[in-house]
């Protein structure tokens, strides 16, 4: 569609609507404060709180240079249309910027998605397999590489806190930790049960098997959330880290398994390098795990952190994965679908995500 004043009116329009939801006035004021922060002496005393603070930083500067960037190419497609105006040289060149212009305003209303309290910062995401045996192991491990996958293409770091394989095929439980951009707000999209159809690999007559896994995320918590979590409530066990086999093989006893013995809850981390390592990212679970608990007890109702838990079985699940009798991959809240099945599973989700998220805002 060829520029015109309606057009320029309306990315207008939305330029000035970007400033409010980006809340552009107050972040501005937030990243004067936490600059500050970081200038004032003594700032790096306490390590993990200086990388907080210059993150959230990092990730507001971002945000307000998207913004300035978006007010600059609004001026850009204003002065090449007047100039189209006398030389049709330029139609072109405003054209391009509109759209370059609305691309980046689309962008601008995805990032204004993620206001929650944790929205912007890192995440916890475990695959649990549900129903159907070994094709749930099998599923769930399929689940836990795409998530892998999804993470490395969108530049996230990934760091395997736990996968603990079952006998034969597949995994038992696998548990992440996503440390990116919006990283949590993003996966709240995959919260619930998926399911999986196809021609089971293990059976040898070839039916058809219908299976199931599980994601559950948490937030990684900032540090000035407090917890209450008493260290003699905890049992401390250690243990040999499992593995597919091969040189990967742990011969020692660097795997920690937390038991929060009030709650009964169980945390496991054997992938980080030490058994000190493995300690400290297990009782980062354990901390969010009941930060969780806590959110529960307060509020009375659905889970807002992980969401809804629901049996890891039929009638349940939120996204559908069928590769026989046909392929096709639909999200059954935002009816978002594709037949590109080996896509998806090799990690992009983004139109699920983005899909998603989109449903829900409009609810």
């Amino acid at each position: 569609m060829q520029v015109d004043a309606r057009t320029i009116e309306q990315l207008d329009a939305r330029v000035q609507d970007a400033r409010s939801y980006l809340h552009v006035d107050e972040r501005t004021l937030e990243l004067a404060d936490l600059d500050a922060q970081i200038a004032s002496p003594g700032f790096w005393d306490n390590a993990a709180h200086a990388q907080e603070v210059s993150k959230r930083a990092g990730n507001v500067r971002d945000t307000l240079r998207a913004y300035d960037d978006a007010a600059r190419m609004l001026d850009e497609v204003r002065t090449a249309f007047e100039l189209a105006a006398e030389d049709e040289a330029f139609i072109d060149e405003a054209q391009q910027l509109s759209e370059g212009l609305s691309k980046t305003l689309d962008e601008l209303e995805v990032e204004s998605w993620f206001s929650g309290r944790f929205d912007d910062g890192d995440a916890i995401l475990t695959v649990n397999p549900g129903q159907g045996g070994l094709e749930a192991n099998d599923w769930a491990d399929m689940l836990y590489k795409m998530y892998v996958h999804y993470a490395e293409d969108k530049g996230w770091k990934v760091q395997v806190l736990d996968v603990t394989y079952a006998e034969g095929i597949g995994i038992d439980r696998a548990t992440i930790q996503v440390e990116g951009r919006n990283a949590y707000g993003m996966l709240t999209s995959e919260i619930g049960v998926h399911r999986l159809v196809r021609i089971s690999p293990t059976d040898d007559k070839k039916r058809r098997h219908t299976t199931f896994a599980s994601v559950e995320l948490l937030p990684v918590l900032p540090e000035d959330i407090e917890v209450d979590l008493d260290p003699n409530d905890v049992r401390v066990d250690v243990y040999r880290s499992s593995g597919p086999g091969g040189q990967c093989v742990n011969t020692t006893d660097s795997a920690v398994r937390l038991t929060h013995v009030p709650t009964g809850i169980v945390v496991t981390c054997q992938n980080q390098k030490s058994q000190i390592q493995n300690k400290e990212a297990a009782f980062r679970v354990l901390k969010s795990k009941l930060y969780e608990l806590e959110e529960q007890k307060r509020q009375a109702e659905i889970d807002q952190l992980r969401g809804e838990r629901m049996d890891n079985s039929f009638g349940s699940q939120i996204r559908n994965y069928v590769l026989y009798p046909y392929q096709l991959v639909k999200d059954l809240r935002s009816g978002v679908e594709t037949g590109d099945v080996d896509g998806v599973l090799e990690g992009h989700l983004d139109d699920f995500v983005l899909g998603y998220h989109k449903w829900k805002a409009s609810q």
